[in-house]
């Protein structure tokens, strides 16, 4: 199991929306990301910034996350939340959402 933590701005004006859409997510997009091997999935917001932070337990996880990005329901969610969010400038290429460096755990 890997644990994964990332972060963008959400947009003030839709701090609200964004909350709403996830009081009540769609469930095929649930399923989607149990099926990609995605658990204990949180997103924390603080002062314009959304942390997300989930655990891996699959062995691919590129496929994974394509088989996430190739699933049509999931594409339409995204559309939806898109708007709501403003990545980081200093994300690397190809990611939204941009990638934490983990630092300290304790189990």
């Amino acid at each position: 199991m890997k644990r994964y933590g990332s972060v963008i701005k959400v947009r003030p004006e839709k701090l609200e929306e964004y909350k709403r859409l996830h009081a009540a997510v769609w469930p095929d997009v649930l399923k989607m990301i149990k099926e990609c091997n995605i658990h204990n999935y949180s997103i924390y917001y603080k002062d314009g910034y959304l942390f997300s932070y989930y655990e891996y337990s699959g062995t691919d996880y590129e496929a994974d996350m394509a088989k996430m990005a190739a699933d049509p329901v999931t594409q339409k969610w995204w559309e939806v939340c898109i708007p709501c969010q403003e990545p980081l400038e200093t994300r690397k290429e190809g990611e939204w959402w941009a990638q934490m460096e983990e630092v300290f755990h304790l189990d």
